[in-house]
């Protein structure tokens, strides 16, 4: 099974009612080809963890790599992972309702159970982006 994280940044403002079509958008095609992982997004930046069969992802980051909405996709890390550290797809993201230790808190939850490093990577930007707000 592949596990793909990128971060990338969205062009141009990004409303609730965006982040309400994109979290639709991506529960239907993820779920409809088998795809688990978690999207955080801070406001400014889209920090993601795929994973599924090797054609799924790829197809899934393709469509991400070919929307106008995001600029400048890094790929953090490809890799093979024998069972999935994500149980199913959840989005996390600031709210001007939610403070920042309840936001730290929920993207910890969400990655319980992925590796060290995913969850370094999930939890550091997620505290890196607190302190520069």
């Amino acid at each position: 099974m592949l596990q793909l994280v990128y971060i990338s940044t969205a062009r141009g403002p990004v409303t609730a009612s965006d982040l309400q079509r994109i979290l639709g958008a991506s529960r239907r095609n993820n779920g409809r080809d088998g795809i688990s992982g978690l999207l955080f997004f801070d406001g400014v930046r889209f920090l993601q963890a795929l994973e599924g069969e090797e054609a799924a992802v790829t197809t899934a980051f393709e469509r991400i790599h070919a929307d106008p909405r995001h600029s400048g996709i890094v790929v953090l890390s490809r890799r093979e992972v024998a069972t999935r550290e994500f149980g199913r797809w959840a989005m996390a993201s600031r709210t001007a309702l939610e403070g920042e230790s309840a936001m730290l808190e929920r993207v910890a939850a969400l990655v319980a159970d992925a590796s060290p490093m995913v969850q370094a990577t999930f939890t550091s930007f997620a505290e890196v982006r607190r302190k520069a707000a």
